[in-house]
Order: C-alpha cells, then structure tokens, then sequence
C-alpha cells in the first residue's frame, strides 16, 4: 500500500511521489473533481515513480478537458515525469511544461 497523498486543493491536483497503479483511485477522483469544478490544474513536479496507467489516466483527464472546452493547465512536471512521457511518445500529447533551469 502507497503513502502517498493526492491533493485537490485550490493550488490544483498534486500527483503523488509514487504515481502508479496502486495510487490512481485518488488521482482519478481529484481530476475528476477539477473537470467538474471547470478548470483542472495539475502538479506533477514532486513525481518520481509514474506508470503507464498513470499517464493513460492523465492522457483522458486532458481529452476530456478539451471535450468539454475545461483549461487544463499544468503547474509542473517533474524530470521522471517527463522521461515517461517521452519514452512512451506522450509528451507532446500531455503537453508537459519545459524543464525548469537549474
């Protein structure tokens, strides 16, 4: 069982450190949330750990933004959550943000 912790506050949904199947049901949840409340801003800078399931997930959160004409806007993305992306040919898909300069 993960510890870690899904945040949907007013900052946006926080992916947790270890974003993989075992975590989803919260992230679900709290995309789902913000598609509802008509904006959905995601953090995924604190992410480690990621899965193909997790960007699946993340992948229909942004189809169904734009669908439902809902701004999807990223906060950021960290360097794990990238390189999935890449690996996998989603990230111009998700349109991740550009690292930050150290």
């Amino acid at each position: 069982m993960g510890s870690s912790k899904t945040a949907s506050a007013g900052d946006g949904v926080v992916l947790p450190a270890d974003c993989r199947m075992a975590d989803l049901a919260g992230v679900k949840q709290a995309l789902q949330a913000g598609l509802a409340a008509g904006a959905l801003s995601v953090d995924g800078g604190a992410v480690e750990r990621v899965d193909t399931a997790a960007l699946q997930l993340l992948l229909a959160a942004r189809r169904d933004a734009a669908k439902a004409s809902v701004a999807f806007t990223w906060l950021g993305a960290s360097d794990a959550l990238r390189d999935a992306a890449a690996l996998t040919g989603l990230a111009q898909t998700l349109e991740l943000p550009a690292a930050m300069p150290a």
